[in-house]
């Protein structure tokens, strides 16, 4: 029996050596089938907004043979069909067109805005995930007692306000009121510039030129936009961590482990251990949700993101910068999915994919 059961092993170890790669290579696949999907779907859905693009540029007081010359050098006078074809190979080209207003390529605004909203999204959510967990986490162990009740008021609190709301609150009480922030004036102050760009993260790039009060200063302004949208998510991580770590308290490891006699503390990692996947499955999805959807914090803060730019591009009917964003918050958040797919199979390899 034992001869006959040896040769199977090395198959078996070799089709669970398989599975990661296949995972990997599976989502791959449905990556760059996905965004050629949000490629087309976002052309399409642009190019029969109503409005007209030439005519806002041109003006109300122009003629309608001033706008057909605008329609005619924008190319919005060719076929639809034949303007996609040209919107592709333009991206295969890594061409997304020039801004109607700027006259400027769209890829390098894309490239020079998104810095600034990348380090406003990750700060935001790892506040969020640190201060809501805590939040759910005590919510969880204390259950039905006062530290659950205050948790809860918390998270209720926090879901109600809209974050742009809530980012008005804090201007007022702690740049205005209390003088604890600087004015929201964007990245950095009115009289300072820029650093030489290397990252296109201005507290990394004032670093690098040798100016730490710079650095500090733009992490001052970072603080209320991170503070406003991370107090917002921190409630969705708390309702979250607090179902996900109340299950996994009342789970078999946990009794287990308590019969055994180790030490709360154990307990509670062991459960943490047990709920993470789904901690980190919530972390992803709200990024990914972040990417363009904190354009009205932006907007408040005077940050020079690609939320404002964007939003700034819908209110002009900018068709290039829209489907720009469109194509770059689509591709990003393609991509998250798919990590988040490959790190959660790779956690839990219980998890079927197929």
């Amino acid at each position: 029996m034992t001869l006959s059961a040896t040769p199977g092993l090395p198959v078996r170890k070799a089709r669970k050596a398989r599975g990661p790669v296949r995972l990997v290579l599976e989502r791959l696949g449905f990556l760059i089938a996905a965004t050629f999907g949000v490629v087309t779907l976002s052309f399409l859905l642009v190019s029969v907004t109503p409005g007209d693009p030439a005519r806002l540029i041109a003006g109300p007081m122009a003629s309608n043979s001033q706008v057909e010359a605008i329609s005619q050098e924008l190319g919005l006078d060719k076929p639809i069909l034949e303007r996609y074809v040209d919107y592709m190979g333009g991206l295969l080209r890594g061409d997304l067109g020039e801004s109607y207003y700027s006259k400027r390529p769209v890829a390098t605004e894309i490239l020079e805005k998104l810095p600034a909203t990348l380090e406003l999204i990750i700060l935001a959510v790892l506040f969020a995930a640190m201060v809501g967990i805590a939040f759910g986490a005590i919510a969880a162990y204390f259950r039905g007692r006062a530290p659950d009740w205050i948790s809860r008021l918390f998270t209720g609190v926090f879901q109600a306000i809209p974050d742009f709301f809530l980012g008005l609150l804090l201007i007022y009480v702690v740049f205005f009121l209390l003088g604890w922030a600087p004015a929201p004036a964007g990245q950095i102050g009115f009289t300072e510039s820029t650093p030489p760009k290397v990252t296109g993260f201005i507290p990394i790039d004032a670093l690098i030129a040798g100016d730490p009060a710079l650095a500090g200063s733009a992490l001052q302004h970072l603080a209320l936009p991170v503070l406003t949208l991370g107090l917002v998510y921190a409630a969705y991580f708390a309702k979250t961590a607090r179902a996900t770590l109340g299950r996994a308290l009342h789970s078999q490891q946990v009794f287990f482990a308590r019969a055994m006699g180790l030490p709360e503390r154990t307990v509670l990692r062991y459960a943490l251990v047990e709920s993470r996947t789904t901690i980190v499955t919530y972390a992803g999805v709200i990024f990914a949700s972040l990417l363009g959807g904190e354009a009205i914090v932006e907007r408040v803060f005077a940050w020079d993101g690609l939320g404002a730019w964007a939003l700034q591009g819908i209110l002009r009917l900018d068709v290039p910068v829209v489907q720009g964003m469109v194509l770059i918050a689509g591709a990003i958040t393609l991509i998250t999915y798919t990590l988040l797919d490959i790190v959660v199979g790779l956690l839990d390899p219980r998890i079927s994919h197929a």
